[in-house]
């Protein structure tokens, strides 16, 4: 049984357990001394963990995406938990229990997909009907939907991620609608269920969460747009006006250029679209943010998703004397750097 998890560090702890490898590497100090950088994970987080000294042969017994035995010392590093590994070496299956290790959806998935399969099924328009049922009920589509995450890291970054992103937001469509009569509620649905389709291909996720090549090279939106136009060509009598609405919808739904859409949202819909997605995934960074044992006081570590550290109002609003939770490695890495619409 896994002895330590990552959000239950604390500095100064000496720690001997077993982690999955996320990241490995090897680099260099400015004075040329090389070390090992790897980022360790289990089902609570990830943490970055650097081996100095005689690292040549331990490493060389593992990759990534595999299961390792650590023995390390945890230290705090810019105000950040980190491992000075001792001893490292690769871990057989037998002695790791995988739900350890991957961090999956609360929700019972195959009910997930029966929800999905009937949220299609409730859409009127004929066309649309038929390309989303050729997509969601694809034999090699369906085991990707029901297991990949919405995301590397940013919202919904686990197993069964997508298929309840894809699920929020649909029903966030719904309410909208009620309240936007003029909207059109099939096509609005169409983009909601077809919007990350191309992260099923886009990110890599049999054990760590990542980025296949095509996913480096193309990202979600190029990828979606292919295989979404090869499902309508396939469809005969297609109308060719809803076809560039879709593929629209689809190139714009990030909203804007610096966000990674070649397009900005140029219908109602779109628009809709847009701003639901980035509500729902913005709410699922709050989430993790909240969930996170990282920070001081009332306030959160800094999220990366989000560019700021968030209250946690409650302990706020109980006054002085509410506890300070510990300090420990967050559920979910959060950082700077460039702006994020949140979706990565």
């Amino acid at each position: 049984m896994k002895q330590s998890f990552v959000s239950s560090l604390q500095d100064g702890q000496s720690v001997t357990t077993h982690f999955l490898v996320c990241v490995k590497e090897i680099r260099a100090t400015r004075d040329g001394k090389s070390y090992l950088r790897l980022e360790l994970g289990d089902a609570t987080g990830r943490v970055e963990a650097r081996m100095w000294d005689g690292f040549d042969r331990m490493a060389s017994s593992f990759e990534r995406d595999d299961f390792v035995k650590v023995q390390a010392r945890v230290e705090n590093y810019r105000n950040k938990l980190q491992l000075a590994i001792e001893k490292i070496r690769r871990a057989e299956e037998s002695e790791v229990d995988p739900a350890d290790f991957f961090a999956h959806t609360k929700e019972n998935v195959d009910e997930m997909y029966a929800k999905l399969l009937a949220i299609v099924a409730s859409v009127g328009n004929p066309w649309l009907r038929q390309l989303l049922e050729s997509v969601v009920q694809d034999p090699e589509i369906v085991p990707r939907l029901k297991r990949a995450p919405a995301a590397k890291v940013m919202h919904h970054a686990y197993y069964g991620g997508l298929l309840e992103h894809v699920l929020s937001l649909c029903n966030l469509c719904r309410v909208v609608l009620s309240h936007y009569p003029e909207a059109d509620a099939d096509l609005l649905l169409s983009g909601a269920v077809l919007h990350d389709v191309g992260k099923l291909k886009e990110l890599s996720y049999e054990r760590s969460l990542g980025y296949t090549d095509e996913g480096q090279l193309l990202g979600h939106i190029l990828i979606e747009y292919e295989l979404v136009t090869k499902k309508i060509d396939a469809i005969e009598g297609f109308p060719p006006a809803l076809k560039t609405m879709v593929q629209h919808m689809l190139v714009s739904h990030h909203g804007k250029y610096e966000f990674g859409s070649p397009k900005l949202p140029m219908f109602r819909e779109a628009l809709l679209l847009h701003y639901l997605d980035d509500l729902d995934s913005k709410m699922g960074a709050i989430r993790i943010a909240l969930d996170s044992d990282q920070g001081e006081g009332n306030w959160t570590a800094f999220s990366g998703a989000l560019e700021r550290r968030l209250l946690r109002s409650d302990r706020f609003l109980a006054g002085p004397s509410a506890p300070a939770e510990k300090n420990s490695v967050a559920q979910a890495a959060s950082g700077g750097g460039k702006p994020s619409d949140g979706n990565e």
